[in-house]
């Protein structure tokens, strides 16, 4: 039968909730948030050469397209107000 871990003094330093996570919580944030922006300007930018090349459209409607799209991103993604 095994024997339970002996009970050291040091194991009794750790508190939860206790250490300071500001560090952690801000580059989770800017990577959220780059990951946000990024995936929209990659969707806008494959839509303009997907419009441009793949169809007989052309150059400016797919201009307009990737602008509709950047638009209509920003307006859904922007950081809403909190509720309270």
């Amino acid at each position: 039968m095994a024997t339970p871990p002996a009970n050291h003094d040091h194991d009794h330093d750790y508190q939860r909730g206790a250490m300071d996570i500001q560090e952690q919580a801000s580059t989770y944030d800017a990577f959220m948030a780059l990951t946000k922006w990024g995936s929209l300007a990659l969707v806008a930018s494959l839509v303009a050469l997907v419009v441009w090349f793949c169809t007989t459209a052309g150059f400016l409607p797919g201009l307009i397209s990737a602008v509709v799209v950047t638009v209509g991103g920003i307006v859904l993604l922007r950081e809403k107000p909190a509720a309270h």
